[in-house]
């Protein structure tokens, strides 16, 4: 694994260049240029925020920046799961000239998410600090750790779609399918708490999207630690994603080309 990534290393000058094209290629001749990854998410928050306010009386202070947040990393999760299906058929060309590591493929897809996200998570620490104060400055060192499981689960992710979706071409509308059951499970929308007074808490318990979203909102919003287990939630999950990637970049290293 050691020898692995450090061949990934290696090749950082390419992975960087890619990563780069990709960027100005999606805002190139664009009038708004980044401002179009935010405004999906901002225009969601404002409508949503308008509906939620309206029907149940729920205050836009609250609900604005926890709302955001919990699109942004949703976001993030699903261009690692949907845009990895198809890093290394737009790496076609580089694999069948080049003998990089396969690793690199999901990365540059992971890399100009993680920059996404980024951005649009430091509109949500603006939008917190407008409408909450500063509360949440000596707890916002815990979000170091917890951007890098979540970009590690990012990658890993990224691998396994793409890696399936090169096996079995259908995984992506899959995938999609599956996305949007578990986005309306987790309260991203809504508060936990409404889940729990249904008597959904099961499905509270057992979806680890929740714990993600704690490990960022509870420093964010609420200007406090993430709970232990939430952060033992986000390294099983981590771990999993990764022992389940590198196995399976061991196995279809050598032979992912052949199911190009």
């Amino acid at each position: 694994m050691l020898g692995y990534f450090a061949a990934v290393w290696r090749c950082r000058h390419f992975w960087l260049s890619l990563v780069r094209m990709d960027l100005r290629t999606r805002y190139r001749r664009s009038i708004l240029g980044l401002g179009w990854s935010l405004l999906h998410p901002i225009a969601m928050t404002t409508v949503l925020c308008t509906v939620f306010h309206g029907l149940f009386k729920m205050n836009v202070a609250d609900y604005g920046p926890f709302l955001l947040s919990g699109l942004t990393l949703w976001g993030f999760i699903t261009s690692s799961v949907t845009q990895g299906c198809d890093c290394f058929y737009t790496g076609e060309n580089y694999i069948r000239q080049f003998p990089a590591p396969m690793a690199i493929y999901p990365l540059r897809t992971v890399l100009g998410g993680t920059f996404h996200f980024l951005v649009a998570m430091c509109v949500v620490l603006a939008l917190t600090w407008g409408f909450r104060g500063f509360g949440n400055l000596p707890v916002l060192f815990s979000l170091i750790p917890s951007f890098v499981l979540l970009f590690v689960l990012g990658w890993s992710l990224a691998v396994l779609s793409g890696a399936a979706s090169v096996i079995f071409p259908d995984m992506k509308h899959l995938l999609d399918i599956g996305l949007q059951i578990v986005f309306y499970a987790t309260p991203i929308m809504y508060p936990g708490n409404l889940m729990k007074d249904k008597g959904l808490t099961w499905l509270m318990k057992y979806n680890p999207v929740v714990a993600w979203l704690d490990l960022f909102r509870h420093p964010l919003l609420n200007g406090e630690l993430p709970t232990w287990n939430n952060c033992m939630i986000a390294i099983g999950s981590v771990s999993v994603c990764v022992t389940l990637a590198s196995l399976t970049l061991m196995r279809l290293q050598r032979r992912l080309i052949f199911y190009l």
